[in-house]
């Protein structure tokens, strides 16, 4: 069976900064700002069964995945019933871009959604179960729980859509180049 955990990266020293490859860092970083930018105001939608619910529909999500990462996969990893509903939970698999080697790296998450019954039935009683219940919860839960995995890699996939505080990722600059490196490394042995 083949190996899928991701590559393990250390923090950099300060001189390995220096010494390291800081435009690969720099694509990192870059790659880092333009996934943590919000989603196109158009992208989103109002959720139509929650008032102040908004989201953005999976096929914007995939359609993101595909162009900002090229490949990707889904490894269902639990499907159960909690309650009256159906939980899924998986495993989002994409590309490191910023490396020259093929390198997945991945995101779990988890969705759920109800097994419908007939009107009036409360939500245990499952003979007035609908016939075609699971068979709408099931995929509606998986849809659910890719898009938790995606949210994870950047606000341009919802992340923080419905949170009330928002955390800005403008500090996020260009590293600078290796000369301005050691320029700052001088002021500060100077002083």
């Amino acid at each position: 069976m083949e190996n899928r955990t991701p590559a393990v990266r250390h923090l950099p020293k300060y001189e390995d900064l220096i010494k390291g490859d800081i435009e690969l860092k720099q694509t990192q970083n870059d790659l880092n700002i333009l996934l943590n930018r919000p989603p196109a105001p158009e992208w989103v939608k109002q959720h139509p069964m929650f008032k102040k619910v908004r989201y953005i529909p999976i096929e914007r999500i995939e359609s993101l995945l595909t162009v900002l990462f090229i490949r990707w996969h889904v490894e269902i990893r639990q499907v159960q019933t909690i309650a009256n509903s159906v939980v899924v939970t998986v495993r989002l698999y994409y590309l490191d871009i910023t490396s020259d080697k093929e390198i997945e790296l991945w995101q779990d998450g988890v969705g759920a959604a109800p097994i419908q019954t007939d009107s009036g039935a409360g939500a245990m009683e499952w003979d007035k179960t609908k016939n075609d219940a699971v068979m709408k919860a099931v995929p509606a839960a998986e849809s659910y729980a890719v898009k938790d995995a995606a949210e994870k890699i950047g606000k341009i996939f919802g992340k923080d859509l419905n949170s009330a505080d928002q955390i800005m990722y403008d500090t996020l600059t260009p590293i600078p180049k290796k000369d301005k490196l050691e320029d700052l490394d001088n002021e500060t042995n100077n002083d």
